[in-house]
């Protein structure tokens, strides 16, 4: 089967990747321009799965570009994972959010319509579109009220409503999936988590000359899972989903923490004595969700999904992702001095 992937160079892409080239999928890649970002998922994807990836060109924000791709291509399956994802940077930036979550996808739906109708699509929405509803419900589950507390979640709320309707009215073959918080290797250091992790390398490196962590908020509470069991969700429910569905994709009410917790688990992992924790502004979301909880029954029952890596193997891969990241950053730094 041929699937084609956006967002390859961002945060879960590569590890879709490795997993389809793992199940003997064909590889298409997505990507804006030809300047060799392709390369910046080596971090992840070995050369045998690196060298296995047929790359593509276009910007999802340019139809034009978009849609000759699917011309000259045809694909069994499109997994959009391309998105502006960073919530505190749709408050800065709404205007390049919504562009990039809103237009591009909906161009990206118009060329499948266009050009291949029996292409399954995969929209990656998020667990943000439920805002801070999971604050009086309790456990969310997928027909839970739709009310998101930031720009971001707004845009994807938008394209998660209209992939259903596209869907309804037999012009689309999809599905979306809501994926609640997961986290490891490749993790942008400006998301919580790998943030604590990043600077907790930094000064395990000798890179810090103080052993100081700046934190957020630490009270909210989250379920997080590991990137890797994201992405075999998203694969498993590409071969068996139901057109137009949404699907949550997450832990379990069991595995429920305060971000503190996360933060003092990566302390311990980084065998680091002395660190001061320390509340940044820069890192305090002022508008922020309380509280989220995932029911999965619906994916748990379909496919017979479930999370399989623990927490303490995906907060130690995070770590040492970073120490290796960050150290030979400073060798390549200093040989170049």
């Amino acid at each position: 089967m041929k699937y084609l992937i956006t967002g390859i160079t961002g945060f879960a892409g590569p590890h879709l990747a490795n997993l389809l080239i793992d199940e003997g999928q064909e590889v298409f890649g997505l990507i804006r321009g030809s300047n060799g970002r392709e390369n910046d998922t080596r971090d992840i994807i070995d050369d045998k799965h690196f060298n296995q990836i047929k790359w593509l060109y276009a910007d999802l924000k340019d139809f034009h570009s978009v849609n000759k791709i699917f011309k000259e291509n045809k694909f069994d399956g499109v997994f959009h994972l391309a998105a502006q994802s960073h919530p505190p940077t749709s408050f800065h930036n709404p205007i390049n959010t919504f562009s990039d979550n809103i237009m591009g996808s909906i161009n990206l739906i118009e060329c499948i319509q266009l050009n291949q109708l029996d292409c399954k699509f995969m929209f990656c929405s998020t667990s943000e579109v439920y805002g801070n509803t999971g604050k009086d419900v309790g456990i969310l589950n997928e027909e839970s009220r739709i009310m998101p507390s930031n720009p971001y979640g707004v845009s994807k709320a938008a394209i998660d409503y209209y992939v259903q309707e596209r869907c309804k009215n037999g012009f689309l073959n999809g599905f979306i999936t809501r994926a609640f918080s997961h986290t490891g290797p490749r993790r942008g250091n400006k998301f919580s988590i790998s943030c604590d992790a990043y600077q907790l390398a930094r000064i395990k490196l000798g890179l810090e000359k103080e052993k100081v962590l700046k934190v957020g908020n630490l009270e909210t509470e989250r379920v997080v899972i590991d990137v890797r069991d994201c992405v075999r969700a998203y694969y498993l429910l590409m071969q068996k989903f139901k057109n137009g569905e949404a699907y949550n994709v997450g832990g379990d009410s069991n595995g429920v923490y305060k971000m503190g917790y996360f933060t003092d688990k990566l302390i311990e992992i980084s065998r680091l004595n002395d660190i001061k924790k320390e509340i940044d502004p820069r890192f305090y979301r002022k508008i922020d969700i309380q509280v989220q909880i995932p029911n999965t029954e619906k994916i748990r029952n379909l496919t017979g999904w479930k999370p399989e890596i623990t927490l303490d193997k995906t907060l130690s891969d995070l770590f040492n992702y970073w120490i290796k990241k960050l150290d030979h950053s400073s060798f390549v730094l200093s040989r170049s001095v």
